[in-house]
């Protein structure tokens, strides 16, 4: 069997190596490592969880042993989809470079750009990054990857899942024809293959898993339910949700559900603290620093359950998850691979649930023709699904007027309003039957007094054109009121006039 000794790596590394606990390389590392060394670009294809990071980052350190970095010009390059990922691998970084003078940099949103300028200026081995930070450095004329040496970009799919396939074109323009590439990727879609074949030169091709495929350690289970209400089956699969949990009882020691959407996370998260379970959410719209510390908590046991988006389904190294529930269905079949692969890491047992509703069947069918299976159906438990609104579910926007607002407009309204007098419950049967006789001539009497509509018109339109009259001759054109300027140019010009013949 292989062993860590056997792969020619530097002394230092491989007494660091030995000091994390680690003795023999996994599949992906025994065959990477050695092309890498060599200098040659690899192409490594593995499922999540098979030690990808440190196939590269061993190797790295090795070449980077000796030599040194100048001002903002770094010797390495590593390229992460999130800032987690990225985080992970510098972490793996000083583990491994205890023994070494080898400095580094971490280039993730969230942080300040004075900070990472500090460190870039003073010259670093190793350049850890996001490629949206990483260009923002570059535009700034912070940066220069002209000394790149060796090019590592991680998780390939998921860069092309979030969009990044074109900030990637463009760095490896920016890096030098020479660098070394080594390319790593759980699954080679056609625009992943592509780009190999543009940037990497004659790769040595790893792939010690097939594309796609889940661990033997995972046992899975489909739990198929069908709501019973359409506007009740957000609610019902948290219930459902809390009954798997709690069916699980101790051997479910921690956790991490996956939501599709950030704004379910938060909902599935407060529902379970709601209910008394120790859950807490992590997503891209967080802060950098809770994402930090959540993750720290989970890691060592002070949360049981880290309600996901797909941030954290990919290359976080967390080897003692017992569990994975998918609250959603992936609409992608690949997150499927990557989210239970976060349970059964490192030759451990684990457990992937899944939860669908027949909405959820055209991308159940994509995963199960990807990993070339079907998911065992589980017995879905009997759920006691409660009427009341739960805390932790989606509430409908109030309207403009609540309805405690209504009520008091309903009861300032009948306030206001007269009452009418109880006469026909309280009145003898002959005074109830005078009562019409006695409203009716009430009603002539007033018709006799009033005066017609148009008698009241007439005297007010002729009492407008007496006014008229008395005021005297109006101006066509002007209205009743003329300006006293206007008469007053009028007069003088008539004067004028006056004078000029008398002059004749």
């Amino acid at each position: 069997m292989t062993k860590f000794s056997d792969l020619q790596l530097d002394p230092r590394v491989l007494q660091a190596v030995a000091d994390a606990g680690y003795e023999t390389p996994t599949p992906i590392q025994a065959q990477a490592i050695p092309p890498a060394l060599e200098g040659r670009d690899v192409l490594g294809i593995a499922q999540t969880g098979t030690g990808k990071t440190a196939s590269f980052t061993l190797p790295m350190i090795t070449r980077l042993a000796n030599g040194r970095a100048r001002a903002r010009m770094p010797r390495s390059l590593v390229l992460a989809p999130t800032r987690e990922l990225a985080a992970q691998v510098a972490e793996n970084f000083d583990a491994y470079t205890k023994h070494l003078k080898l400095t580094k940099a971490l280039l993730i949103g969230g942080v300040s750009f004075k900070e990472q300028d500090a460190l870039i200026d003073r010259g670093v081995d190793v350049l850890i990054a996001t490629p949206g930070r990483l260009l923002d450095h570059f535009e700034r004329g912070k940066l220069l990857l002209t000394g790149v040496q060796i090019m590592v970009v991680d998780e390939a799919d998921r860069m092309l899942d979030m969009g990044f396939i074109p900030d990637i074109e463009r760095i490896f323009q920016l890096t030098p024809f020479t660098r070394q590439t080594l390319f790593f990727s759980a699954t080679m879609a056609p625009e992943i293959e592509r780009i190999t074949n543009t940037f990497l030169s004659n790769p040595v091709r790893v792939e010690v898993a097939r594309q796609a495929t889940t661990s033997s350690t995972i046992e899975q289970k489909l739990m198929a339910f069908a709501p019973s209400r359409r506007d009740r089956a957000f609610a019902e699969k948290r219930a459902l949700l809390r009954e798997l949990i709690k069916s699980e009882g101790d051997g479910c020691s921690n956790a991490i559900i996956f939501c599709n959407r950030k704004m379910d996370v938060d909902v599935v998260a407060k529902s379970l603290k709601a209910h008394g379970f120790n859950a807490a959410p992590i997503h891209g719209d967080l802060e950098q620093s809770v994402r930090t510390k959540t993750l720290d908590a989970f890691r060592e046991g002070e949360l049981r359950l880290l309600v996901a988006s797909d941030v954290a389904a990919r290359g976080l190294d967390i080897p003692a998850v017992s569990h994975v529930f998918n609250f959603d269905v992936p609409s992608h079949a690949e997150d499927y691979v990557h989210r239970i692969g976060r349970t059964g890491r490192a030759g451990r047992q684990g457990k992937a649930f899944t939860i669908s509703t027949p909405a959820d069947d055209k991308y159940l069918g994509a995963i199960e023709s990807l990993i070339k299976q079907p998911i065992p159906r589980g017995e879905t438990p009997v759920i006691e699904f409660d009427d009341s609104p739960d805390r932790g579910e989606h509430r409908q926007p109030r309207s403009r007027h609540s309805s405690r607002d209504r009520d008091r407009d309903r009861s300032s309204r009948s306030d206001r309003a007269p009452r009418a007098e109880p006469v026909a419950a309280a009145a003898p049967e002959a005074e109830v039957a005078a009562a019409p006789r006695r409203e009716e001539s009430r009603r002539e009497e007033t018709r006799r007094e009033e005066p017609r509509r148009d008698d009241r018109r007439e005297p007010r339109r002729d009492d407008r054109r007496d006014r008229r009259r008395d005021e005297g001759p109006s101006v066509a054109g002007m209205g009743d009121h003329v300006p006293d300027f206007i008469l007053r140019s009028f007069a003088r010009a008539a004067a004028m006039e006056t004078a000029e013949d008398a002059a004749e």
